[in-house]
């Protein structure tokens, strides 16, 4: 692994780091074992623009190729750029409220917002339509990127999220992510399209998950393992489309329950059990044939989707300040129930 030569997270004069390539460096390329290195703000892309501007150096020499082979014991230093603004701004971007009050905003996400800013989002997010809506209520605990955020759907999932006006809203709805509900009144559930059926009509899947080899997707890993994060996921199938007489089918409508809160947890573990999610370009890309089997109208809508087919459908929690329990529901978006209005007849033709 690298090795950093000072902090690689301490920025002194114009930001420049070294690294030491470990072992594991020999034979890689330059590109890619820095864009392992330098972490998660730094995409392959990037650090192929640095190295052509000229801001990498290996052992002390300007590299201008990012195909350029490492070895083993090289130092390779980065002149970092000055960061991007850290204030985001408030834009006007439409927000489906499905309710508000002096304490809480609670929304209906659709398909493609980013919820905070971050690298290559810098603008256009969720946050930054909350500023603009919000004005200066909502809760500064998140920090000036993450203001009143307390959970997360991915970009392209849609359904309900809640996120916190004041401190002490932030607070205590925090404490209920965190916890999952096991103490308190929370209550997630989330509707999904898998292919095939779960063998199982309701299961617990119980996985850790962690880092995979490719740093934007997570994947199931031994438990004893450093970055494993324990993680429960019940799920029920609510419907089977396309069932033949030995009980499979093309593809099923799943609810799935959470009782832990990791980064692509339902795509994970309905992949790691065999039934990921209709359309998931990450965690599917083997089932992309699946589709050239089923009727043209069907495919086509399948293949137009354009995201995984994930919907936070039920949002329950104890209201911060009164106390009442809320209970909010977000309907399958059109694109969702299309694809499952495309599946019911299929599902008919099959059983005759």
């Amino acid at each position: 692994m690298s090795v950093p030569i000072g902090d690689p997270d301490s920025e002194a004069g114009n930001g420049l780091i070294v690294l030491a390539a470990g072992p594991e460096a020999g034979g890689m390329r330059l590109d890619q074992w820095l864009a392992g290195a330098l972490g998660a703000d730094y995409s392959r892309n990037r650090v192929q623009g640095l190295i052509r501007q000229g801001a990498v150096r290996v052992d002390g020499v300007p590299a201008s190729e990012p195909r350029y082979k490492m070895a083993a014991g090289m130092a390779v230093s980065v002149d970092r750029p000055e960061p991007d603004p850290a204030q985001p701004e408030g834009e006007d971007i439409a927000l489906v409220v499905l309710h508000e009050d002096a304490d809480l905003i609670v929304i209906d996400k659709p398909a493609g917002l980013v919820v905070h800013p971050g690298a290559g989002n810098w603008t256009g997010t969720l946050v930054n339509a909350l500023i603009h809506h919000c004005g200066a209520t909502l809760s500064g605990i998140g920090g000036v990127k993450r203001p009143g955020i307390v959970h997360r759907l991915d970009k392209e999932t849609t359904g309900v999220m809640v996120v916190a006006k004041t401190d002490r809203a932030h607070r205590l709805l925090s404490e209920a992510f965190a916890d999952h509900g096991l103490s308190g009144d929370l209550e997630r559930a989330y509707v999904a399209l898998v292919w095939g059926t779960p063998k199982r009509p309701a299961g617990v899947i119980d996985a850790a998950i962690g880092r995979a080899a490719d740093r934007t997707r997570r994947a199931v890993v031994p438990d004893g393992r450093s970055d494993a994060r324990h993680a429960v996921t019940r799920y029920t199938v609510l419907e089977r489309f396309g069932e033949k007489p030995d009980a499979t089918a093309i593809a099923s409508l799943v609810e799935c329950r959470l009782e832990t809160g990791r980064t692509h947890q339902i795509r994970v573990h309905m992949a790691h059990i065999g039934h990921p999610l209709v359309s998931d370009l990450l965690y599917a890309p083997g089932f992309a044939t699946k589709i050239n089997k089923l009727p043209n109208e069907l495919a086509e809508i399948i293949r137009t989707l354009g995201r995984q087919a994930l919907h936070a459908a039920e949002l329950g929690f104890e209201h911060p300040k009164t106390g009442e329990e809320m209970m909010f529901e977000a309907e399958l978006p059109v694109d969702l129930q299309r694809l499952e209005d495309a599946l019911e007849p299929f599902n008919r033709a099959i059983a005759r």
